[in-house]
């Protein structure tokens, strides 16, 4: 008999959350109709995004198994789940001890008809992601590898949860979730105050507080479940279908998708409300969970929807379905012929007769195009306006360019990427190794055994395994690494025309950073002092904001930039002793903080080379007279030098290989 402390814990009911509305809704109608395609919630930690999610499960309907009932599953996938974990691959037991070939389902068959949670799914591989969405969209998981062809259902309802400070989804990702929500803690007292209190009232005794909102938790089940049956007889009309359109036209999104989830939702909201056509207030819900994610074109936009450009949008869309509505009452209706006296006193005119200055036409004498003098004084900030070092914002960033590699020399074993080599568990498969590896290497296990077939005693029928037979994969991918920003903010890069070009080329570096999932740092150089204006971080969009608020004027501290560098990346080592790191400076190297400060600089710069780590200095100096401070410095660095004005994908990429 279990004991008391035995016993499992009752989760936490989904009725006894407070707030977060929108969330829950989202919830229950991918719950109505799994083909929406799963929600992405957003949010800071401790905003119960994961109480919610594992709440919903007993919400669901339970599952005919072989002929029996169960209660749907909550199947939680790890980040560090491989891709055979997830779809399923071939059962080895089964050939090394039968010999026949079998499948063995993964966690996508596991998750059918329950829920599939993902935490942390920002930080989860992109190929993954792929595969989890593939499967939610269609409702099916295909399977050819392996010499094993098999297909079986996987409708789950698919929830991905993630801190945006931890890194963000790539644009194209994020618009394969169906819904999104932004979630954050209410800054309202006294729900604050109600939140606290069910927590402890749970804390204290679960089975009590569980039993209380019992019954609230059974009624939303069977509204589920309605709604679920009255789905396919909800009408969608041209005319809401026109404002869908007209919506997805009006906010620019990519492909069609989101028109599809839009129409989904909207259906599901319908019947979640109990009628059976969609209105136009379904679509508007609809909206606000599907189009907010969709905005984001570029990884340094900010998500979220306008509220204001909704409802003009909306609006627009009325008056276009009402048009049409009435054109198609008019339709095959004979059109009147024109009068004469229906004609306005200027249609019968020229292009510019009769028309004044303030009709839009040209002024006599003139002209139509010739405007006042722009001439003014010159632009203080400009080139030659002799800009003083002061204590001020950066200019903007400009010139922006795509970078297409700066890769880190040599083969890691970092965390998952597109930036450098590595070995990894993802990838193609290289050679064959007696170890372990990352999977079997099925053709060297075969070779393996068939050497010794004979000595087996075997003549004929199945191959003959032993473990000692059996051969694993060397895969090679691609990791993510640790780029280290020193930008030098003195007053000798205080000029707005070079220090524009400094922060655009720090913008485009940051954004190839981003879609390479690397981890990314922030030192600015200026005064006395070396500043880590942003620790190491997956948020690359946060090192953009920081870059933008940057500083300048004073000395230039390059002795300082280069340790603090150093410092960085040693105890980041420590965290994560396999993510390899590249530090990118950009300076004109004129080192003036401090006594003797060029010579400082050199001797902390040959000491970050003697730490092991990768450099690429990109020279900033202008001017006639070049003094080649900076290639100097990236002598001592033992790392690649590249000129500001030549900054190229190509040329940065070949001088960092170089710098092996």
């Amino acid at each position: 008999m279990r004991s008391e402390e035995d016993r499992p814990v009752a989760g936490f009911p989904f009725s006894a959350v407070v707030g977060q509305d929108q969330l829950r809704l989202a919830l229950i109608l991918c719950a109505v109709h799994p083909g929406i395609g799963g929600v992405l919630v957003r949010g800071e930690k401790g905003t119960a995004k994961s109480t919610v999610v594992r709440a919903l499960t007993a919400l669901l309907p339970a599952v005919d198994d072989a002929g029996t009932m169960r209660p749907a599953r909550l199947v939680e996938l790890p980040v560090g789940a491989t891709e055979d974990r997830v779809i399923g691959s071939i059962d080895l037991e089964k050939v090394l001890r039968d010999g026949e070939r079998a499948f063995q389902p993964g966690l996508l068959a596991a998750a059918h008809q329950g829920v599939l949670y993902v935490d942390e799914v920002n930080l989860l591989h992109d190929h993954l992601v792929d595969v989890l969405l593939d499967a939610a969209a269609m409702g099916r998981v295909h399977i050819e590898r392996d010499g094993i062809s098999h297909s079986h259902p996987a409708k789950f309802v698919l929830v991905g949860t993630m801190n945006p400070e931890e890194g963000e989804l790539r644009p194209q990702l994020l618009d394969r979730f169906g819904l999104a929500v932004d979630v954050a803690a209410s800054r309202d007292v006294d729900v604050r105050m109600e939140v606290v209190r069910r927590r402890l009232d749970y804390e204290r005794d679960p089975e009590a507080f569980v039993a209380r909102y019992e019954s609230a938790d059974e009624e939303l089940a069977a509204e589920i479940l309605t709604a679920r049956e009255k789905l396919d007889s909800v009408e969608l009309s041209n005319r809401e279908l026109r404002r869908i359109a007209s919506l997805c036209a009006s906010f620019d999104v990519d492909g069609m998708r989101a028109d599809l989830v839009l129409a989904r939702t909207a259906t599901a909201h319908a019947a979640w409300r109990g009628d059976t056509e969609v209105t136009a207030e379904d679509v508007r819900v609809a909206a606000e969970l599907t189009l907010p994610h969709r905005r984001r074109r570029d990884p340094f936009d900010e998500p979220g929807l306008d509220q204001q450009q909704l409802d003009d949008a909306l609006e627009q869309a009325d008056q276009d379905a009402q048009s049409q509505v009435e054109d198609d009452a008019r339709d095959g209706e004979p059109e009147p012929p024109e009068s004469p006296e229906d004609r306005g006193p200027d249609e019968d005119r020229g292009p510019d007769e009769g028309r004044g200055p303030e009709d839009g036409g040209p002024e006599d004498g003139g002209p139509e195009d010739e405007g006042p003098d722009d001439d003014g004084p010159e632009d203080p900030d400009g080139p030659g306006g002799g800009v003083r070092a002061t204590d001020r914002p950066s200019a903007p960033p400009a010139g922006e360019f795509k970078a297409k590699l700066l890769e880190v020399p040599g083969v890691g074993e970092g965390a998952p990427g597109r930036r450098s080599r590595s070995m990894s568990s993802r990838g193609r498969v290289v050679r064959s190794t007696r170890e372990r590896g990352h999977g079997l290497h099925l053709t060297s296990t075969v070779f393996a055994a068939a050497e010794s077939q004979v000595a087996r005693g075997r003549t004929a029928g199945r191959l003959r395994l032993a473990p000692a037979d059996l051969r694993g994969a060397i895969r090679e991918g691609r990791e993510g690494n640790l780029i280290v920003f020193v930008v030098d903010a003195s007053g000798s890069m205080a000029a707005r025309d070079r220090l524009s070009a400094v922060t655009g080329a720090v913008v485009s570096l940051l954004r190839d950073a981003y879609q390479r999932r690397d981890k990314v740092a922030v030192i600015t150089v200026r005064g006395r002092e070396a500043e880590l204006v942003l620790p190491p971080t997956s948020s690359v969009d946060i090192a953009v904001r920081r870059l933008q608020s940057m500083r300048t004027g004073g000395k230039s501290p390059l002795a300082e930039g280069f340790l603090r560098a150093r410092e960085v990346v040693l105890r980041e080592r420590l965290r994560d002793p396999q993510r390899r790191a590249l530090v990118v400076t950009l300076t004109d190297g004129r080192a003036t903080g401090g006594k003797d400060a060029l010579h400082r600089a050199r001797v902390a710069a040959h000491l970050l080379a003697d730490a092991s780590v990768a450099s690429i200095v990109v020279d900033c100096e202008t001017g006639l007279v070049r003094l080649g401070l900076a290639a100097e410095l990236a002598r001592e660095l033992r790392g690649g030098y590249v000129r500001l004005a030549e900054l190229s994908a190509q040329q940065v990429a070949g001088v960092v290989r170089a710098a092996a």
